[in-house]
């Protein structure tokens, strides 16, 4: 008898087959002499659809809601169901006992796997694979350590809350909604928090009024010296009289030394990477979306194998992590990394709790490299870029704190105190891993700066006097990385003062999950609520008008803190799933009730005078994530066409992005600097300058290289003298 392993991806399974000796390719999966490895693309089934319930649904109607299914039933999805059957037809061989769930270790993928076995009525015995890498040893010692499905059946249970929670309140209201107002409007327990967060951040800036704010410097023995108001603490004042009254009171006067502070500290690494951090400063740095993010980490974790499972929200790693640090040592130790590695090799590693701690690691630990050596060959730039991020922040916790000597000179010139900062890197710690290591912002315009040696008492003549002055700033736009950090931890955008609501939100990881939020912010932006100028994020007017109309409760995120909570209840076996479900049904009529009630308006403000081709009703003009579209404000009509899109072609002059604009021989390439060109010229010059060869030409011609480095450098007059006869 076999047992059947279920993967969540094909990419998963393979690995997973080549362990298990499962070399036989059978449709959809692989088999061995104990094991038959098949996989899901995803999810494989999911919640039925409205009109699966009853016909009726086919059409939007305000009469027909709430849809309140009796049971909410599934469905095996359309794109995928070649592989469905190939999985059902697995399961079903006779010569199959049991069945190892091996998707991802999460709620989500308990979700999936399950789904699978309810849809195809399989009920054969069941164990659980639970690992966070797919590292060959990984998967060994998982199969080793399989566990009862069982003990993972309230996880599974909250799981399909969720899932139905989301089915009955998402549809319900944008049902409503769209009915009510005749417009695409769509709402959802965490999309419409998101976009109201990013609402109230604009409204911020829009009340926002700069106040000019002012300082003093001096030199005095080759040193800055800044001014400070010693009843407040702030190295400036709104009071500019006030600082021109200073600077005439100690116009001549001299300086007098009066303090040499001088402290020995040290500053920890910082903390490993979850995927909400990653995908925060991968934003930042190079401008990666959340979503973009994302899929590389997939790609390194699926196919390259040289990172752990990405989707988690620790930052910390358990102690039976430290015993294979060493081996993850080993395989980053060549390359740009071998320095660092190396010495960490000859030592022996101890767990930390700046990076080891059980109590802060749920279904997985923070992102690390795995075991798996890495093939710098085979990775795109991109690749290499998140991959050197995991990799040095990795090797920073290994390291020692960084140590400094800070010294503070403090002086005084008619009762006016005036500070100075500098520091002396004692060692470098973890910052020997970065070669230009991130620092902290200086405390307002305190600067550190190098100190010459200096006494208490010492005086010194005052060789220049400076008033600054600067504008209070408002609050900074959203980015994509900046939204991904709030969304995680949205509690200074709740309007209840209650602390055990902003703790559960603490707790539960905010709105959302690290695998959804990169998906919610691309829905919002394909969805036309969101659009980008640059990096910085804006609300369209379309998104306005959405927050005005739709229910109040769900633009909160405490309203995603009481559903986690309630969740992480019944996955922790406290609370009853029926229960759940039963608050759920009745807060849907509720919520369709109060849109039905509703006397708000919707105007289309982005209307243009072209035509729809298919119903001749006018266009809307909207701007994506990445183009700008007209499509027919009709929502049963559904028309769309792309006007411009952003592509990754450079304009020669200012070397930014420029816009593809236009189709077939009309097709031109538009920059923001005035820069235009035809899209055939563009083709020719690009031609010309060598563009064109694919990352797959460069590999085989690397390994091309590579060969004929490796064969004998005389090859040719080789073979020519080897058929001579002597």
């Amino acid at each position: 008898m076999k047992t059947l392993v279920i993967a969540e991806k094909s990419s998963v399974g393979r690995d997973i087959g080549r362990v298990l000796k499962c070399s036989k390719k059978l449709d959809g999966a692989l088999e061995g002499g104990k094991y038959i490895v098949t996989w899901g693309l995803g999810h494989l089934v999911t919640l039925s659809d409205p009109e699966h319930y009853d016909k009726k649904y086919k059409e939007w109607k305000m009469e027909d809601l709430p849809m309140l299914p009796e049971h909410l039933d599934i469905d095996v999805i359309r794109q995928t169901a070649k592989q469905y059957q190939a999985v059902k037809k697995q399961l079903f061989r006779k010569d199959v006992s049991d069945v190892v769930i091996a998707t991802d270790a999460g709620r989500e993928g308990e979700l999936v796997a399950r789904w699978i076995l309810k849809k195809a009525g399989c009920r054969k015995p069941c164990r659980r694979l639970w690992i966070s890498s797919v590292t060959d040893g990984a998967i060994r010692q998982g199969f080793d350590h399989l566990k009862d499905a069982k003990d993972y059946d309230n996880l599974y249970h909250a799981a399909v809350c969720r899932a139905e929670a989301d089915w009955l309140v998402g549809l319900n209201a944008t049902r409503a909604l769209t009915c009510k107002y005749n417009a695409q409007l769509s709402c959802g327990r965490v999309q419409t928090p998101t976009l109201a967060m990013i609402a109230k951040r604009e409204e911020e800036i829009r009340r926002f009024v700069p106040k000019l704010y002012y300082g003093l410097t001096i030199r005095a023995a080759g040193i800055t010296f800044t001014w400070r108001d010693e009843k407040s603490g702030s190295y400036r004042t709104f009071k500019k009289d006030r600082i021109q009254e200073i600077e005439k009171k100690i116009k001549g006067k001299k300086l007098k030394i009066i303090k040499i502070e001088a402290k020995k500290k040290k500053k920890n690494a910082p903390l490993l990477y979850d995927l909400t951090e990653l995908q925060r400063e991968a934003n930042q740095k190079f401008g990666f979306s959340a979503k973009e993010t994302l899929n590389i980490m997939q790609r390194l974790y699926e196919t390259h194998k040289v990172l752990t499972y990405p989707r988690t929200d620790s930052r910390y790693l358990t102690s039976d992590v430290v015993g294979t640090i060493k081996d993850r040592l080993q395989a980053i130790n060549s390359g740009v990394y071998r320095e660092y590695a190396a010495p960490l090799l000859k030592k022996q590693i101890t767990a930390k709790a700046s990076f080891v701690n059980d109590s802060k690691v749920g279904d997985h630990h923070a992102i690390i490299p795995t075991e798996q050596a890495p093939s710098y060959l085979h990775m795109s730039n991109e690749e290499k870029k998140i991959y050197d991020m995991v990799v040095r922040r990795f090797l920073a916790v290994l390291y020692p704190s960084c140590e400094y000597e800070e010294t503070v000179i403090t002086g005084m010139i008619e009762g006016e105190a005036f500070y100075a900062k500098g520091n002396r890197t004692i060692h470098r710690g973890w910052k020997a891993v970065y070669e230009n290591p991130v620092e902290d912002e200086e405390e307002e315009e305190l600067k550190k700066q190098e100190l010459p040696a200096m006494e208490k008492g010492q005086k010194e003549d005052v060789s220049a006097i400076r008033i600054t002055e600067g504008k209070t700033k408002p609050p900074a736009r959203f980015t994509e990385g900046t939204l991904i950090t709030a969304m995680e931890n949205p509690v200074k955008f709740m309007e209840s003062s209650d602390r055990q609501m902003a703790k559960t939100l603490g707790e539960t990881g905010g709105l959302g999950t690290v695998a959804t939020r990169a998906d919610i912010i691309d829905k919002l932006f394909s969805s036309f609520l969101l659009e980008k100028k640059g990096e910085e994020i804006y609300t369209t007017a379309k998104a306005r008008q959405l927050l005005e109309l739709v229910p109040s409760d769900l633009k909160k995120p405490e309203l995603t803190a009481r559903w986690e909570m309630k969740l992480s209840q019944i996955a922790g076996g406290k609370l009853s799933d029926r229960k759940f479900m039963g608050d759920i049904r009745r807060y849907t009529v509720s919520l369709v009730d109060e849109i039905k009630k509703g006397d708000g308006i919707f105007r289309h403000d982005n209307l243009t005078n072209k035509i729809c081709p298919r119903c001749g009703k006018r266009l809307l003009a909207v701007k994506g994530k990445t183009s700008r579209m007209l499509v027919c404000q009709d929502r049963e009509c559904g028309y769309r066409q792309t006007v411009a899109k952003l592509t990754n072609a450079r304009c020669p002059n200012c070397h930014k992005k420029m816009e593809l604009i236009g189709s077939g021989e009309n097709a031109s390439f538009v920059c923001a600097c005035g820069y235009k060109e035809r899209l055939s010229k563009f083709q020719e010059r690009r031609k010309k300058e060598g563009a064109g060869v694919t990352k797959r030409d460069v590999q085989n011609y690397l390994k091309k290289q590579q060969k004929e480095a490796n064969e004998p450098v005389n090859s040719a007059f080789a073979d020519a003298l080897k058929n001579i006869k002597l």
